[in-house]
């Protein structure tokens, strides 16, 4: 996936400063059939989990959206590859973290060592796995669970807190994976000649020291992240963490890169979260009303996420920034503290991940392109 973050730092007849901003987003916002269907698909998968979260007070609802997003890809092949794998690795990574927390809760010396190994073995397999994802998602989602330990008041209320948050998940990437059987078809070529890997692992797995080095830089921002805002007694800015993870690519050009994407999308989602909370929010009596609302910002950011690897980042940053801001319970949030604390947490991880990955053994493009292999 970073090639194509590599190449929008190639000098080339086609890109997008040599023909014009203008062109260059008609180009990448164009209508075509199979993004029509994939949007319509985003739009349809959110719709379902706003009903059934609100109706069945099925928690995390703004997660539950945001996977329709993260899980949908642009076959059928892929996304269920994707979803099966998602919710194995899940479940896993659900067990691990409450076998982890028989040790931690209630010891900060051991929980926050415990989530710097979690995420750096995670964001390690991100790059030696074929299926780097599916290692993400494993450390991604112990190293997050044991953030929020020092916040619960009791040991039942944690288990119960993780295990609905095993189901928000798990039904929300069955949902999107049954949705693109349904209606999303395989172009013929894609299906034609595909080579299947002989290996979990990419062929310099255990001798290219650069794996070992990104997964420390992304550990040391993230904690650098939680530390400080712990310290200073702020959680809203969470997103600083996750950010952190998120935009993390194996160049420093190319994570910069994705950075910029995630703010712009960030700015936009918050946008109409900030106009659905103080507009329409106050006026909302029912679910249906938040349907409409919900299917319209869907479409903006599906249109955008089911776009070329140059744009889709942002769509999938408005999907994350809207719906984090809007859904804080089961009943209408007109608190702007939220958005405010997103946007806030995400500059946070920004700047934070930018120094790291300039200053800490940077990854240039040039260096990528040079040696390919690795």
């Amino acid at each position: 996936m970073s090639e194509t973050f590599i190449e929008a730092f190639r000098p080339s007849g086609s890109d997008p400063l040599d023909s014009g901003w203008l062109g260059w987003f008609k180009r990448e916002l164009a209508l075509t059939h199979l993004r029509e269907i994939r949007t319509a698909i985003m739009i349809g998968g959110a719709v379902l989990c706003v009903i059934i979260s609100m109706t069945l007070q099925v928690p995390e609802l703004a997660t539950s959206a945001y996977m329709v997003f993260f899980i949908s890809k642009e076959s059928k092949l892929l996304t269920t590859i994707t979803g099966v794998g998602g919710v194995i690795v899940l479940t896993i990574g659900i067990g691990a973290t409450l076998l982890l927390y028989k040790f931690t809760y209630g010891h900060p010396e051991l929980r926050i060592p415990g989530m710097a190994i979690a995420l750096f073995l995670g964001m390690w397999l991100s790059r030696v796995l074929v299926i780097g994802p599916l290692g993400f998602l494993f450390g991604f989602i112990v190293a997050v669970s044991q953030s929020v330990g020092e916040e619960v008041p009791s040991p039942e209320l944690l288990v119960r807190g993780l295990l609905w948050l095993w189901v928000a998940l798990a039904y929300a990437i069955s949902v999107t994976v049954v949705l693109n059987l349904l209606f999303l078809s395989d172009p013929p070529p894609s299906a034609a000649h595909r080579s299947k890997p002989k290996s979990l692992f990419v062929p310099d797995a255990f001798t290219n020291p650069a794996h070992v080095r990104f997964a420390l830089k992304v550990t040391f921002a993230a904690m650098f992240c939680y530390i400080v805002y712990e310290a200073i007694d702020w959680t809203g800015i969470h997103t600083a963490f996750i950010t952190c993870t998120f935009i993390a690519l194996e160049s420093t050009e190319a994570t910069l890169y994705k950075g910029t994407l995630r703010f712009a999308g960030c700015v936009i989602g918050g946008a109409l979260a900030l106009f659905t909370i103080v507009f329409l929010m106050p006026h909302m009596e029912t679910i249906a009303s938040l349907v409409v609302v919900v299917a319209f910002a869907c479409a903006i950011a599906g249109w955008v996420a089911t776009g070329s690897e140059r744009i889709s980042y942002a769509g999938l940053q408005m999907a994350f920034a809207f719906f984090y801001s809007i859904f804080q319970g089961y009943a209408p949030d007109t608190d702007l503290d939220n958005v405010r604390n997103r946007v806030v947490g995400i500059l946070f991880g920004l700047a934070v991940t930018g120094v790291v990955f300039h200053y800490i053994w940077p990854e240039r493009a040039a260096d990528r392109i040079k040696n390919p292999k690795h």
